[in-house]
């Protein structure tokens, strides 16, 4: 059975509404699924899953990193996920400039820790609502195709 590690930074709940509409799909993909507030993960955790995602919101107008999620992002930088597969998604808010940037930033940093890209990224206004689902839903699929391929 494959395993994922879903972590998630979350100031309002909605990210970790996200967070938990991925683990129920994995759940519900037969993957064997972990989910970790960023605050109290460890990159290094990664090492241990087949599926790697990262659920995050973006800060402010200039689209910055949550404060609890800046060491976790730091200490990604250094991981070698060769043979993973990961996927990045997270809200933001739309009066911003930088809707999500965060969330591409997570993307790129993967992408030098060697891991392959299951799934485009998925981007939520806010909260999740019903074409978010759907969406959440179908980025899960992929990755867990993505993983079920390598």
């Amino acid at each position: 059975m494959a395993t994922a590690k879903v972590v998630y930074a979350s100031m309002t709940g909605n990210n970790e509404e996200i967070a938990e509409i991925v683990e129920e799909a994995l759940e519900n993909a037969n993957v064997s699924v972990e989910t970790t507030e960023i605050s109290q993960a460890d990159p290094a955790d990664f090492e241990d899953a087949d599926i790697c995602i990262v659920c995050s919101y973006t800060y402010g107008d200039d689209g910055d990193l949550p404060d609890e999620a800046v060491d976790f992002y730091e200490d990604l930088k250094e991981e070698d996920l060769t043979g993973k597969v990961y996927g990045v998604c997270g809200s933001g808010d739309t009066f911003y400039d930088e809707f999500c940037k965060v969330v591409d930033d997570f993307a790129a940093i993967f992408e030098q820790t060697g891991a392959t890209k299951g799934a485009d990224v998925v981007k939520v206004d806010l909260a999740p609502e019903a074409d978010d689902i759907a969406n959440l839903e179908k980025f899960v699929s992929e990755i867990v195709a993505k993983q079920q391929s390598l």
